[in-house]
């Protein structure tokens, strides 16, 4: 067990040493990683905090029946009775045209403009909640009510907010190829600098190899050089997304006293973080073992 021990920290050494002997290269090797991952990682996280507020929204979708404008009380009280032996609907509640009306005046600031209408425009609307709130059973609801006597229209409040929801997937599978392609591109790019280590380093690769090293203690090394490569710009794609964040915040947070109302990107979770550095680590590791295989077998030759 020492032995094994003390044979990866020895390769884990001599890639840190490779490392330092090339620190702007490897540096700005590492830029480039974290500013290609931080594209699909931003993506993901703008997505996923749209997807957070998105079903927050929708949480409660409700349905707005709303009257014809010369309903009478009588009309209005059979559409009621209806309601209440529906068992698709878990509750309800009638907004008469007069409070629909007096909340329009208080929410527009149009005051004037109302008082100088010559009638009421608006209908009584029954708002409704649905017993089960999937799109299916409330499309099929909002059917049914349609075709009620002086049901003049009938919305489906969270409609917009379903295909926010099914734009928002769509996002999501959008961020998951930008994010395969740019590993295969990570794996591309270990892959050929590795080959250019293992071939600076031909000749006493052929001499250790005479000597009885194996091919475990030749590759580990480059293992770990491309591992620490991918967690380098790993940390540098956390670095600005985090950073990208943060100065969102500041902005939303303006927009906050403006309407009042709590706006803010969450930042990574520690999951999310943990991923983003482990990820492009193993791709590091994967086109690296690639890379000194490929010319370790050419070198046997």
């Amino acid at each position: 067990m020492r032995a094994w021990l003390a044979a990866h920290a020895g390769g884990f050494g001599a890639a840190l040493e490779r490392i330092a002997f090339a620190p702007l290269g490897s540096a700005l090797n590492a830029l480039v990683i974290g500013i290609a991952l931080s594209l699909p990682v931003g993506l993901y996280l703008l997505v996923s905090n749209l997807q957070a507020a998105s079903h927050q929204l929708t949480a409660a979708p409700q349905i707005s029946a709303f009257m014809a404008l010369d309903a009478n009380r009588a009309e209005i009280a059979q559409i009621e009775a209806r309601l209440k032996q529906t068992p698709q609907i878990a509750a309800y509640r009638l907004v008469p045209r007069e409070q629909a009306l007096a909340e329009l005046k208080k929410s527009s600031g149009l005051t004037d403009v109302i008082d100088g209408l010559p009638q009421n425009p608006l209908p009584d609307a029954f708002v409704i909640d649905a017993a089960d709130p999937s799109p299916t059973a409330l499309e099929a609801l909002r059917d049914e009510i349609r075709q009620w006597p002086r049901v003049a229209h009938v919305q489906l409040d969270a409609q917009w907010a379903r295909r926010l929801d099914a734009g928002l997937r769509f996002s999501r599978m959008v961020a998951a190829i930008l994010g395969t392609l740019l590993g295969i591109a990570l794996v591309a790019v270990t892959f050929n600098t590795i080959r250019l280590q293992v071939l600076t380093r031909r000749e006493e690769i052929e001499v250790i190899k005479l000597i009885g090293a194996t091919d475990a203690f030749i590759q580990r090394p480059f293992l770990y050089f491309g591992a620490l490569q991918g967690l380098a710009g790993g940390a540098v794609a956390w670095l600005i997304v985090s950073a990208g964040a943060y100065l969102a915040n500041r902005s939303l947070g303006e927009l906050s006293h403006v309407y009042a109302s709590l706006l803010q990107l969450n930042a990574l979770t520690p999951g999310d973080s943990l991923a983003l550095l482990l990820t492009p680590a193993s791709l590091g590791w994967f086109g690296a073992w690639l890379s000194v295989s490929r010319h370790l077998a050419l070198i046997e030759r």
